[in-house]
């Protein structure tokens, strides 16, 4: 096997007020579509979900219950992949409009084998301020975007290094962060503005919208 791909479908959906993942886009589950797209470079599709909604598998190979955390379920993920995977993708259900162009760029990037991960990523168009906390919205800093991009995934990383990431326990909002944290280099690939993330109910009403003019 050469490249796997883990869909992570294991969240609640506290902000959306359901499981999002599994909602109805245009006929199939948000799920569904984002482990169709991840066929597009994986021989082996995985998705994680809640521990109660193992018995649907919405068209992955395997079906793994996730965990307490994302990096959690990422790694549970990781259990149910062979050794063989040279390569191996991290995809957000949530964002079920991923171009396969887009899967293949992360994993094209890897062909510079200096890499450890190759990120979509977009460009800041917004003035970006740091705060004290969120209880305390004082700016104690204006960023400087031009250095700064909105990441996305699919996220692609060499097998091995993803995996000694993830042996170190560690939690964060992106596998990258935990790749970072190890010194595995990862570039920022361009990412995709249709590449948005279902978040709330308005998103999924956009999404519809842009499958019927596909």
């Amino acid at each position: 096997m050469d490249v796997a791909a883990i869909v992570v479908a294991a969240g609640e959906g506290e902000r959306y007020g359901s499981r999002k993942q599994f909602c109805d886009l245009a006929g199939r589950s948000v799920a569904s579509r984002s482990v169709d797209v991840a066929r597009a470079v994986a021989e082996f599709v995985v998705i994680v979900v809640p521990p109660d909604a193992t018995s649907e598998s919405h068209g992955a190979d395997a079906v793994v219950a996730g965990g307490p955390s994302r990096a959690a379920s990422v790694r549970a993920g990781l259990a149910a992949i062979a050794g063989t995977a040279r390569v191996v993708v991290v995809h957000d259900a949530a964002r079920p409009l991923a171009s396969p162009a887009l899967f293949h760029a992360v994993v094209r990037a890897l062909d510079d084998t200096s890499l450890a991960g190759a990120v979509p990523g977009l460009a800041i168009a917004d003035t970006v301020k740091r705060v004290n906390s969120p209880d305390d919205p004082i700016v104690v800093e204006t960023l400087d975007r031009t250095t700064l991009v909105a990441v996305q995934t699919p996220q692609a990383f060499v097998a091995d290094t993803l995996r000694r990431a993830h042996d170190e326990k560690r939690e964060a909002t992106d596998d990258a962060s935990l790749v970072e944290a190890i010194g595995g280099k990862v570039a920022i690939v361009p990412g995709e503005p249709g590449n948005r993330k279902l978040t709330t109910r308005d998103d999924l009403e956009s999404m519809l919208a842009v499958l019927e003019a596909r």
